[in-house]
């Protein structure tokens, strides 16, 4: 609709996890390595937490998007408000295989003999887990059983969840000590720094075709209150840019004013609702080899997946 009047091919702050448009910070270069680490070298384990709109769902669209061409088989759980029964029923289809399993019994030899044919033919299986902290106790609970599925080397299955604080606070209870025990990688998404918001805005208009005048519509106080008004947070910035400019069009103004921000801020209740303050301190764990290990051929070709996924998405 605004496209062509602010001299764009396409909407740039879409709300949609389009991978294509994902921003490389150090912050999300570094989750996006240790995912793909942790299920390239089947750690078993991986967990992503992350304030509500730091860019989660889109990090795993860029993940699904470089192991699909991996020979990594995925089920990817968008929904985790299941039963045991529904989830492993969800994993199973979303994994192709075509069972008549109907109890857990079956549903989990069935799983069992489809993960140990792949061990055969050395490819790996992961499970993905979005919205990871609205996981019941007892499925949280099922899915460490599964990762009991391994061999003397390797775990068969890499299980991944991703999830607002939250799901931090359940896993260091008491009652899920075991499944903590258990987690190899672990780390935290932050909200943008004012510079990496710089190169946010900027990175995204790019993308959406713009030329050096479309490249001035957001000016340098303009650009200062969104930061303010958004603290980083990605999904916020991209409501607020994408309102704007629509308000923009409908009053044909080419330069987003203070007046137009505030207003759409009002709109949206940002000025109502105090968000969240910035997430906790990083806890990536870094991925540094063991004292006294030695390189292999095997080492050799996942450190160079690696090198490529963080080369396709920019870093």
């Amino acid at each position: 609709m605004y496209e062509q009047f602010y001299g764009l091919k396409q909407s740039p702050f879409e709300l949609s996890p389009d991978p294509s448009f994902f921003y490389p910070t150090p912050s999300h270069n570094e989750a996006l390595a240790m995912l793909s680490y942790g299920i390239l070298r089947r750690k078993g384990f991986v967990v992503v937490t992350g304030e509500v709109g730091t860019g989660k769902t889109l990090l795993l669209q860029c993940l699904l998007d470089c192991i699909r061409q991996k020979d990594v088989a995925s089920a990817f759980v968008f929904n985790p408000r299941l039963s045991v029964l529904e989830f492993l029923a969800y994993v199973l289809k979303d994994l192709q295989l075509s069972s008549v399993a109907r109890t857990k019994g079956e549903m989990l030899s069935c799983l069992s003999d489809f993960l140990l044919l792949r061990r055969d033919r050395g490819a790996t299986t992961a499970i993905i887990v979005d919205e990871a902290h609205l996981l019941g106790w007892d499925l949280l609970e099922e899915i460490r059983l599964l990762t009991n599925l391994e061999t003397a080397k390797h775990k068969l299955i890499q299980m991944v969840l991703v999830g607002q604080p939250e799901l931090d606070q359940k896993l260091d209870s008491p009652e899920l000590r075991q499944l903590k025990q258990r987690i190899n990688l672990r780390c935290h998404l932050k909200p943008l720094k004012f510079e990496e918001f710089l190169g946010y805005i900027h990175r995204r208009l790019e993308l959406a075709g713009a030329n050096s005048h479309s490249a001035s519509i957001f000016p340098g106080e303009t650009i200062e209150l969104i930061y303010e008004l958004s603290r980083g947070i990605p999904r916020v910035v991209n409501n607020l840019c994408e309102n704007s400019l629509i308000s923009g069009y409908g009053k044909q103004i080419k330069q987003i004013t203070l007046e137009i921000v505030r207003e759409v801020a009002s709109d949206l209740r940002l000025d109502q609702v105090a968000l969240p303050p910035p997430a906790v301190a990083n806890r990536t764990q870094r991925i540094e080899p063991l004292p006294g290990s030695q390189p292999n051929r095997e080492a050799d070709q996942e450190e160079l997946m690696l090198s490529e996924v963080l080369k396709r998405w920019g870093a």
